[in-house]
């Protein structure tokens, strides 16, 4: 875990907010193929073994913020309903979604190293 000068970590386990969490995940999904926004929260909950999916309320405005700043685009299934929106990765996007990856992976790393040492060394389980 990275410590600054005179800082203390006091976020636990991670120092990821959950928004920075899920605009990570939306782009990790859709650099493989388009998505609308309850397949993006059923797509997530699917591969965390239904122990956590991120809500509505928060996956929307995401979307709505990634494609204001350029990072996805959006079309309507229909356009005369407006019913179904689909988002795909733009380049740009891309480039954002290496950058992030790429910075939170250690967080990620100290996370599992904080929990596996918790899960030893209180529930005494061996990893």
């Amino acid at each position: 875990m990275t410590n600054y000068r005179n800082q203390r970590n006091r976020q636990f386990p991670s120092k990821i907010s959950t928004t920075s969490f899920v605009k990570l995940y939306i782009l990790h999904l859709l650099k493989g193929k388009d998505y609308y926004g309850n397949e993006i929260i059923e797509e997530i909950k699917g591969r965390l073994d239904n122990k956590w999916e991120p809500s509505p309320g928060m996956v929307y405005p995401l979307l709505r913020k990634l494609e204001e700043e350029g990072y996805v685009t959006g079309r309507w299934e229909e356009p005369d309903k407006r019913s179904i929106r689909r988002y795909r990765l733009t380049n740009e996007g891309y480039k954002h979604y290496q950058i992030i990856l790429l910075q939170h992976k250690s967080t990620f790393e100290d996370s599992l190293h904080i929990v596996k040492n918790i899960l030893r060394d209180i529930y005494g389980l061996k990893l």
